[in-house]
């Protein structure tokens, strides 16, 4: 095994479109999965006998462990080679995906979706990473990113339909359908992406105690919000989790000031663009990240939708996401990505707000549709924009890392969001409750077009992409 391995080596022809197959085919893959295990929870709840506060957990387990090992898994990537750790990432991520179709029980479940997170939060930043060191700084990157992005947009639209159809047969199916992709993004590694130069691995220790410090703050604080959901706040099993997880946070912070190996470098905390990238990406999950969860619950155990039903109406959801996409990657090569990203929040405010207010109606294209075409679109948008914008300043040894602390603050906003939503909801929701938790996510895509609209005055109207964010 090579010392290090931290320098992409120039891709040779053909070399570039091939790690772009590769990358955009693994996003399908997680977009898949995102959607996916939506439409298939109320089954798997009704199968393994789950309560819906340990029903979340199908979706927490994985997006804490996800978000709480992304850094370590960035590092990885910058010192062993993405190439190497893209591999052994999608291979694991695929072997957890078939323990799960296999569990006979709710424990065993959660911790293939534990695992499947784990293996996520290794594959994410390896994919980033070889955006990131096979095409430069710039419109070839934006071009790149606006195509992966695009492909896992349309991951989001198959997962929909393909959720509903195998869901309708076993909920089992929707793990199983994840090992073949996994396979066939290994082998295209191993064929298609270039072998990285070697070079000087860059110095100091892997973040491990930071990532166990960090997760745990998290962890206890879902499983204390699940616990007050489900016993009541004043509970003992509550209010434990709820105690420890400030105490955790408070080792955190100290770690982070005094320890070698801390979470999040101090040349990165410098990167203003990467700080609203950032921001963006918890914003996004609190607003349209959690739409999934609410419309699967929505259409499933208040309006009776067969598991089919719900897939199909989840599809012009899904296909918006995919336009608002494909129409970001042209308008941030032609707009500030703030201004870009403004709109999309804007949008996604518009549409969440119409599901709140119209979501007791009884006709789904009067009442539901606009809403999720409005939303869908704007979830598009705000996922190429928050990308460009949080990675455009990043030097290149430091991508991995960068795109590993942006999709951090994703989905530890996402596994808190549920929690919270989870509280909104109660035990026997309703249409008031439903109509609650839809303007706690309107009010989230509000706040991103607050934080975009700030960002945009902060950059230079000289500069359609924007100066060099990096402020201190």
């Amino acid at each position: 095994m090579p010392t290090g391995v931290m320098t992409a080596a120039p891709p040779a022809a053909g070399r570039g479109h091939g790690t772009l197959a590769v990358v955009a085919v693994a996003q399908f893959l997680i977009a898949l999965d995102y959607s996916v295990i939506y439409i298939a929870l109320p089954g798997i709840a009704a199968d393994l006998a789950l309560d819906p506060a340990l029903a979340q957990w199908v979706v927490s387990a994985y997006g804490v462990l996800f978000a709480g090992f992304l850094i370590v898994g960035g590092r990885l990537a910058d010192r062993l080679g993405a190439r190497r750790l893209f591999v052994l990432a999608v291979v694991g991520f695929g072997a957890a995906g078939a323990l799960g179709g296999a569990a006979g029980d709710g424990t065993l479940l959660l911790a293939a979706r534990a695992g499947q997170g784990l293996g996520a939060a290794l594959l994410q930043p390896a994919v980033l990473a070889l955006i990131g060191t096979a095409f430069p700084a710039g419109p070839a990157r934006t071009r790149a990113l606006a195509v992966w992005g695009s492909v896992g947009a349309s991951g989001l639209a198959a997962g929909a339909i393909l959720g509903g159809l195998l869901t309708t047969a076993s909920w089992r199916l929707t793990f199983f359908v994840n090992v073949p992709l996994t396979l066939l993004c290994a082998l295209g590694a191993v064929l298609w992406t270039a072998r990285p130069a070697r070079g000087r691995a860059p110095s100091g220790r892997l973040p491990v105690l930071a990532s166990v410090l960090g997760t745990g703050t998290v962890l206890t604080l879902v499983l204390g919000l699940t616990l007050a959901a489900d016993r009541g706040w004043t509970s003992g099993p509550a209010l434990v989790p709820l105690a420890l997880a400030p105490v955790l946070l408070l080792c955190f912070v100290r770690n982070e000031r005094a320890a070698r190996g801390v979470l999040i470098e101090p040349v990165l905390r410098r990167i203003a663009s990467l700080r609203t990238g950032a921001g963006a990406t918890a914003l996004y999950m609190a607003s349209v990240g959690s739409e999934f969860y609410l419309l699967t619950l929505l259409l499933q155990t208040v309006e009776d939708y067969s598991p089919l039903q719900a897939g199909l109406a989840f599809l012009p959801l899904a296909l918006m996401v995919t336009a608002g996409n494909a129409a970001a990657g042209r308008a941030v090569r032609r707009a500030r990505p703030a201004t870009v990203l403004l709109a999309g929040f804007a949008a996604a405010a518009a549409g969440l707000s119409w599901l709140a207010l119209t979501l007791h109606g009884g006709s789904y294209a009067a009442d539901l549709l606009p809403g999720l075409v409005l939303s869908g679109f704007g979830h598009g948008v705000i996922y190429s924009a928050m990308f460009v914008i949080g990675t455009r300043d990043v030097p290149a040894e430091h991508q991995g890392t960068a795109g590993a602390l942006l999709t951090t603050s994703q989905y530890l906003s996402g596994a808190l969001t549920v929690a919270v939503l989870t509280l909104v909801l109660d035990t026997a929701p309703g249409h008031a409750q439903f109509r609650a938790a839809f303007l706690v996510t309107a009010a989230a895509a509000a706040a991103g077009a607050l934080l975009a609209a700030a960002r945009r005055r902060a950059g230079s109207p000289d500069d359609p992409t924007g100066p060099p964010e990096t402020g201190h």
